[in-house]
């Protein structure tokens, strides 16, 4: 299956960075929001990272103008019954995720493959919400999507040989490094790194370091590009929560229970960067 349309649920941080490197690649982009807001906010930090390539000598203006030209922006859903593969990369929550994909599953061709950019949801739920599970699989970015290299390709029980292959291959062609990971909740990125964040967020909570202490510890003595505290900021601590949360209920271990003060941020509403306070306070964005 060749795949020439890319369409992407989402506008945000990542679902934007995803249209970026899918545009990058050469692939015709369908970028959907709820609202021309958000499509249209979603475009311009899209523009502003191809620009600053640009001064950087990275890019060339024509290039950027390509990139750019390639990605068509919507509100509405049915617009993506002319795309090959369908990323979904909306809010980290079941009923929002279920409810695209049943929508999709009405509106795209039979041959369409639907993808999640979830990051510890069970693919095999997802799939289960459509009438085709064999073409329905996991593409988990990392944050900054047009900086970090890895793609986790997660199959559920029904996933095809075909749609992973597809999959693997789109991965290598936006510049990616694809890394298979099986579908338990978590996958093994998250399975992995958001037990070492909520163990420093415990850290903070339990008074055994400060938040500059616990980021130096991990930047400096394990050499970590950044602090769990800072990195957590980064990804959204709502987002945190949501996959500890799903974590500690797919798998029942109370090592996956979410430190309290995590809890109290994110109902305090300091969910990090996106927020302007989290761990630390940040200058709003001009």
């Amino acid at each position: 299956m060749q795949v020439t349309t890319f369409g992407v649920i989402g506008a945000g941080q990542m679902g934007g960075g995803i249209a970026q490197v899918a545009a990058a690649s050469g692939l015709n982009v369908i970028l959907h929001d709820i609202a021309d807001e958000f499509v249209a906010k979603g475009m311009k930090v899209i523009t502003a990272n191809l620009q600053r390539s640009v001064d950087k000598g990275k890019l060339s203006t024509d290039e950027m103008e390509a990139i750019l030209g390639r990605i068509r922006t919507v509100t509405d859903l049915a617009a993506m019954k002319d795309a090959d593969i369908v990323v979904e990369a909306a809010s980290e929550k079941e009923d929002i995720k279920f409810n695209i994909f049943t929508q999709l599953d009405s509106i795209c061709p039979p041959h369409t493959i639907l993808a999640s950019n979830t990051s510890s949801i069970p693919i095999g739920r997802i799939a289960a919400r459509t009438s085709r599970p064999d073409k329905v699989i996991g593409m988990h970015f990392m944050n900054p999507v047009p900086v970090m290299k890895l793609v986790e390709v997660i199959r559920a029980l029904p996933t095809s040989d075909e749609t992973y292959q597809v999959t693997v291959d789109l991965a290598v062609k936006m510049g990616k490094v694809p890394a298979q990971a099986s579908d338990y909740p978590g996958f093994i990125a998250n399975r992995i790194l958001l037990p070492m964040i909520n163990e420093a967020i415990f850290c903070l909570y339990q008074g055994v370091g400060d938040r500059e202490s616990i980021d130096k510890v991990m930047e400096y003595g394990m050499n970590h590009p950044m602090g769990p505290l800072a990195l957590a900021d980064l990804i959204g601590l709502d987002t945190c929560l949501a996959i500890l949360t799903t974590l500690h209920q797919g798998l029942g271990d109370p090592k996956y229970r979410p430190c309290p003060l995590l809890r109290q941020y994110v109902e305090a509403g300091w969910l990090g960067r996106k927020s302007g306070r989290g761990f630390y306070t940040y200058a709003p964005k001009a």
